[in-house]
């Protein structure tokens, strides 16, 4: 194969095929400088990350030491020795695998390459995945689960025997979860079967580049120099706006339903326009009204997880082939596949990440020389400070991507299993293995030898049942299954991916005793991300009435009638994404500073002057408190910005300490600004003569014994524990021709949570589920840095009557709505009471 030397900037000379130079040359293209450095670094022998923005050609560069690599081998002549893969490609969607592969088989076929693509996904016939072993194509896309169950398999040596790269698509959105935990373990074992193999990550939106440089190379004692970096910049800057509109921006709400008129004027202007949502309420409620007056008969589509993946299929082909005039979709879309011919991108809602912006309004043009057009849409006056600290962000390229994170135990337990099918372990080299991926690289031989012990027990309080027995120690000191029957198991349930599960609401009664029977009506269903939370006695507002949480059995929430009118945990509102750190930060910086005002709305200036006059606007480095009095409930109003989730918490753990301090609390919402805690006892008064203090009410010693107190009386780590369980192994959902139910899971699980708790409480999987509730749904860390960051600096105001910031938050405690879907069934008269209130 001939050769031409191409000099590239801050390189040495790269190698490129002939075929490869004709192509670019018929096409009339240049290789991009940063391809060329890509290439030049790879064939050098170097691990590479390339962070680039979308259009930037990232997936042909990261293809293109492969490419090079194959045309220089040559076609293997028939008759010879069994090849392996050659490259593996990995992304997080099934989706992104699909496209890649037509988008890379147009130059492999132009070029006329002797080079096999075929991809590998859940929706793969087995068929096909059976010839894959015997007949490995050159170039695998697939998966982090597919990888994973290669490895588990006894011909995985000689399938991957032959691996000179992986690329990995996306990798920003894979390193912080589960999966990329699970990830990090098969890349692990994929060098001790290919020593040799380079790993070529792909990303275009990084806060911290050095720690996806130190993923994508061996840990552990002895860590591997950080993967080399080619950072592209530049590029067309993207056109972002918010949405000017002569309509009122809403106090509160989530769905931007004052908009949409103007949304529907933008798709007409527009040939194709990408709509993101945050939730898929929120999609579904934008679907609807958009087809409620389009009286043009445009053809609008939909794209969310809930729906068939054959209908999501199809709105893709439609899209791909210039057939829509809009879709209005989730996170389903927001990386990678390639539609040029999308000229806007339309922002729903916050974006709540200046990273997740970035990334989604990168699907417009997908052409790196040409702006990418976005309008961002708020909906409420927050969410304008916030569109305007995303938009701001964005022309300044930062980014706010969270870290990489520490591994979780419950997914070390699979790969330790999956090991175990594959071929017995030795456990020295199954740990130095381990240690070498990144996020696990702080991984104790002690807790080592704990999951060990669970995989193949259970633990102690289990080890007398057979079942939990998954693997056996031989004679030469080795691990491997206990029989054939687990491998087969671990294969149908391997992944990380636990789907969220609604509760029915079941009306019981409560005889004289207090005892709460089983019959009753069911009222509907709640997520049980909701229902967690709450203990006996809480208090909320479902199907129009407010009901007493009474317990959760199996797969069912029992309440009972109560006599009060005041739900004391009203449902939460905002998007399912939290409110990232660095834009709460900005948010903040410019509810401080009127000078940054001059960019907002007349309206929310106006909203902003007026709260100035009547209380006082926080500053960026303080917490203000505000109490007021309204009807005959008393309200404390806390701006914290930061997150729901962590308000969440904090509203929890602020209740029982009023209570303890004689403020009869009937209960709190949280939104991603602000928290409101509402009682019977004037909290301000209490304040003023001392006998509430703010900074011990905000002492960080709450997320001490009242969080421990709380958590052991919620069900929040009962229902995380269940899902720890079924990805470590403990519980299978999935059996030989049926699967579990999740009220099955359900009752397994708490059976085995009740266990542990009473006779191992310091169970390994006990220890997961801590861990994954305090990073997870309890936020608990921002919790901390927050409380650590306004010690000693508490400002309360006592007003008398509400603010205008509180309204906000005070509308939310109006709201009838289904957990989880964060309808806008506000009553038109409450809300114009209330402004009218604040505004004087």
């Amino acid at each position: 194969m001939d050769l031409v030397e191409n000099p590239t900037s801050g390189s040495d000379a790269v190698a490129l095929p002939r075929p490869f130079l004709k192509w670019f040359a018929e096409k009339g293209w240049s290789p991009r400088a940063h391809q060329l450095e890509l290439l030049a670094r790879a064939q050098a022998g170097q691990n590479m990350l390339l962070i680039a923005p979308t259009g930037a050609g990232k997936t042909l560069a990261g293809f293109m030491p492969s490419l090079t690599d194959l045309v220089m081998r040559g076609k293997i002549p028939p008759g010879s020795a069994f090849t392996g893969i050659h490259t593996l490609y990995i992304s997080p969607l099934k989706a992104l695998t699909v496209d890649i592969e037509r988008n890379l088989m147009k130059p492999v076929t132009e070029m006329g390459l002797a080079v096999t693509v075929e991809n590998r996904t859940g929706d793969t016939p087995q068929s096909k995945r059976q010839r894959q072993k015997l007949n490995p194509p050159d170039i695998l896309l697939t998966t982090p689960e597919q990888v994973s169950l290669l490895l588990a398999n006894k011909e995985a040596e000689r399938f991957f025997k032959d691996l000179k790269y992986v690329v990995l698509d996306e990798l920003h959105s894979l390193v912080t979860s589960k999966r990329g935990h699970l990830l990090s373990l098969a890349l692990g074992r994929l060098r001790r079967l290919a020593p040799g193999m380079q790993t070529i990550g792909l990303s275009a939106t990084v806060a911290d580049p050095m720690d996806l440089q130190r993923w994508l190379v061996p840990q552990g004692e002895h860590p591997a120099p950080p993967a080399g970096l080619v950072h592209v910049t530049g590029g067309a800057a993207p056109d972002i706006t918010i949405l000017d509109t002569e309509n009122r921006i809403p106090w509160g709400g989530h769905v931007s339903a004052y908009a949409i008129p103007d949304v529907y004027r933008e798709i007409k202007r527009h040939a194709t326009t990408l709509i993101f949502v945050n939730t898929r309420f929120q999609a579904e409620f934008l679907f609807q009204a958009l087809w409620t007056i389009n009286d043009d008969n445009l053809p609008i589509a939909l794209h969310h997880g809930s729906l068939d993946a054959g209908q999501r299929r199809k709105v893709e082909a439609a899209m791909s082939e210039n057939k829509l005039r809009a879709v209005v979709a989730t996170s389903t879309l927001d990386m990678g596949i390639d539609w040029g011919d999308i000229d806007l991108v339309l922002h729903i809602g916050a974006p709540k990440g200046a990273s997740r912006l970035a990334q989604r309004i990168g699907r417009a043009n997908h052409r790196m020389d040409e702006p990418s057009k976005a309008i961002l849409v708020p909906g409420n006056r927050f969410e304008v400070m916030e569109c305007q600290a995303a938009l701001d962000a964005n022309y300044l390229g930062a980014q706010d991507t969270p870290p990489v994170g520490e591994g979780a135990l419950d997914v070390l337990a699979q790969h330790v299993l999956g090991m175990a099918c594959a071929e017995p372990f030795d456990p020295l080299e199954l740990y130095d293995e381990i240690i070498s991926a990144s996020p696990y690289a702080g991984l104790s031989w002690e807790m080592f030898e704990r999951i060990v012990d669970f995989v193949a027990t259970g633990g102690y309080a289990l080890r007398a049942y057979e079942r939990y027995a998954k693997i056996r120690k031989t004679e030469e000191g080795r691990w491997r299954v206990s029989n054939p029957q687990v491998a087969l198991q671990y294969r149908l349930n391997l992944g990380t991916i636990v789907e969220a599960t609604e509760l029915s609401v079941r009306l019981v009664k409560r005889n004289a005793k207090g005892a709460v029977g089983r019959g009753g009506m069911t009222l509907g269903k709640v997520e049980e991300q909701f229902l967690e939370q709450l203990v006996p006695g809480d208090t909320f507002l479902f199907a129009g009435k407010v009901l007493r949480f009474e317990t959760i059995r199996e797969n069912e929430c029992l309440v009972s009638n109560t006599y009060s009118t005041d739900p004391m945990i009203p449902t939460y509102a905002g998007a399912k994404f939290p409110l990232t750190t660095y834009l709460a930060d900005q948010v903040r910086a410019m509810l401080a500073d009127p000078e940054r005002w001059k960019v907002l709305p007349d309206q929310v200036r106006d909203w902003l002057a007026i709260q100035q006059e009547r209380s006082i606007l926080p500053r960026r480095d303080e917490l203000l408190i505000e109490t007021f009095p309204r009807g005959k409930r008393f309200f404390m109003i806390a701006y914290c910005f930061e997150g729901r989730l962590a308000h969440q918490t904090l509203g929890m753990l602020l209740t029982r300490r009023l209570e303890r301090a004689g403020g009869r609390p009937l209960g709190f919402v949280a939104t991603d600004y602000s928290l409101a805690v509402y009682g019977l006892n004037d909290m301000g008064a209490m304040i003023a003569d001392g006998s509430l203090s703010l900074s011990d009410l905000f002492d960080e010693d709450m997320l001490g014994d009242d969080l421990e107190t709380w958590l052991a009386e919620s069900y929040l780590l009962k229902r995380t524990f269940r899902n720890c369980a079924v990805i470590s192994g403990l519980i299978e959902r999935r059996h030989p021709g049926k699967e579990k139910t999740g009220r099955q899971v359900t009752v397994s699980t708490d059976l085995i949570y009740d266990v542990l708790r009473s006779h191992e409480p310091d169970h390994v999987l006990l220890e997961a589920t801590r861990r994954d509730a305090a990073t997870g749904l309890l936020d608990i860390g921002r919790l901390g840095d927050m409380l650590a960051r306004i010690k000693g600096h508490i400002t309360h105001r006592a007003l008398d009557r509400v603010s205008p910031l509180a309204v906000p938050i005070m509308l939310e405690i109006g709201r009838e709505t289904v957990p989880g879907e964060a309808q806008d069934v506000v009553l038109a008269e409450a809300a114009d009471e209330l402004i009218a209130e604040a505004m004087g």
